[in-house]
């Protein structure tokens, strides 16, 4: 029971738009965007007017793109425009390609100059690579400057740059030649020329580089922000640590998808895209596989006689099946985020699969004995032809899921291995492809060995 006089908590999502602009002086924009995203559109289009342009512009910002589009057809072109020109450069080159392109061209005719050239510049770069993941929003320092100099320059600065926390030191050509943190700059002498302030080994990617390599090269070093050159070596951009943040979430989700078998993956939120979308991303896959599975239907038709005879084969094949791909899956779950991570190479394959065949051994000579005890414990009442005997059932059986697992496994490690040989993504092979040919892999042991110690 509350206490009278104890402040109650207030529920966001019945304040009003004056109480929404008093509550977001405190809030961090991201905090600001989860409280509007579930608010009927027209008040966050009035509380985003009302707002600091800035921090309309970074709540903005925060929305997922399906939203942002929306929101964007309430807004006039000037309100749009103002909007748009106070967003972080990589923000806004997203949402503008994000447009319809007869709206792109009325919002870029009534940009400035340096967003247009902004727009152009960035929104140059391919999809997924570095250069399209970063930002001009970053300070460069000549090496001429001392320590104050720098400074100040960084105080005039700093309030249109994303971060100031490390600046950039370039030559005349905007070659970058060394980087210099705020930290080190304040603890200087002051007269203290940068030159001698600056570390020269600096880790950096270029523009064409895939976006998840230039993620893992800031996490490697762990920067604040990586510097992005050009094939000139001219310091073109910056990765902050925020953007690898959404670059890892985004290339996460496609490799999760990739793994269940989904297919022209664009991302965006699970509830904004079509039941027909959804249709199209799967289908292939399904349908795919679901011939591939023909092949099964194939080899227990091959095998009827063996099934006819033998009751009790048909009581364990399910368990042959779960357990072969329950092994590959992990093989390959293993083996791909080793490729991911950079941790395993092609030259690795021999240590590679010799280490999985040294792991499904193990895991092979416990399910046999796991599986000769259940068959005898479970089938002591099966139905058995003259002159065959439960014990012999149960080494087949056993003899079989061991084999299995072995060939699972190994089949596990080298799938990923060959996408990445032919340069396909190793998590395409993974999952429900893995599983189909493990499957039918697992059904001609099975039987071929059955078949060879009971007839």
């Amino acid at each position: 029971m509350s206490q009278e006089g104890t402040p109650q908590a207030v529920d966001p999502a019945t304040l009003g738009k004056d109480e929404l602009i008093k509550e977001f002086a405190d809030l961090h924009p991201a905090s600001c965007a989860d409280i509007l995203a579930n608010r009927d559109e027209p008040l966050i289009r009035d509380v985003l007017l009302e707002l600091n342009q800035d921090l309309a512009s970074e709540i903005f910002g925060h929305f997922h793109e399906e939203m942002q589009l929306e929101l964007s057809e309430l807004f006039t072109a000037r309100q749009l425009t103002t909007l748009v020109t106070h967003m972080s450069n990589d923000e806004r080159v997203d949402f503008f390609q994000a447009l319809p392109e007869d709206r792109q061209e009325a919002l870029f005719r009534r940009l400035a100059q340096s967003e247009r050239e902004d727009i152009i510049r960035l929104g140059a770069y391919e999809e997924g690579t570095a250069g399209a993941a970063m930002t001009s929003e970053y300070v460069t320092l000549p090496i001429h400057l001392s320590a104050v100099e720098a400074i100040n320059k960084l105080r005039r600065e700093a309030p249109e740059k994303e971060t100031i926390y490390e600046s950039y030191v370039v030559d005349e050509q905007r070659k970058l030649i060394g980087v210099v943190s705020l930290k080190d700059l304040i603890l200087s002498p002051m007269n203290m020329p940068i030159s001698k302030i600056m570390q020269t080994d600096v880790a950096f990617a270029y523009s064409y580089e895939d976006q998840e390599d230039a993620a893992k090269t800031l996490a490697k070093y762990d920067l604040l922000a990586l510097p992005i050159v050009n094939d000139q070596d001219a310091l073109v951009g910056i990765i902050t640590h925020d953007d690898v943040l959404d670059i890892l979430n985004e290339e996460y989700t496609e490799d999760v998808e990739k793994l269940m078998a989904i297919t022209n993956s664009a991302g965006g939120q699970y509830l904004e895209i079509s039941s027909f979308e959804h249709f199209t991303r799967r289908v292939w896959w399904v349908v795919g596989l679901a011939a591939m599975g023909l092949i099964s239907g194939y080899v227990i038709e091959s095998y009827q006689d063996i099934l006819a005879s033998f009751i009790i084969l048909a009581v364990y094949m399910p368990m042959m099946a779960a357990t072969g791909g329950n092994t590959g899956s992990q093989s390959t779950t293993v083996v791909i985020r080793a490729l991911g991570l950079q941790q395993i190479g092609l030259g690795d394959a021999a240590k590679v699969l010799w280490k999985e065949f040294s792991i499904a051994v193990l895991l092979s000579a416990t399910l046999i004995a796991l599986t000769f005890i259940k068959v005898q414990f479970f089938s002591q009442n099966a139905m058995l032809p003259t002159g065959h005997s439960l014990n012999q059932i149960a080494w087949v059986i056993s003899a079989a899921l061991g084999m299995q697992v072995i060939t699972s496994t190994l089949a596990g490690a080298v799938l990923p291995l060959l996408a990445f040989r032919f340069k396909f993504d190793p998590a395409v092979v993974a999952a429900p492809a893995l599983t189909t040919v493990v499957d039918i892999s697992g059904l001609l042991i099975y039987f071929t060995i059955a078949h060879a110690w009971l007839f």
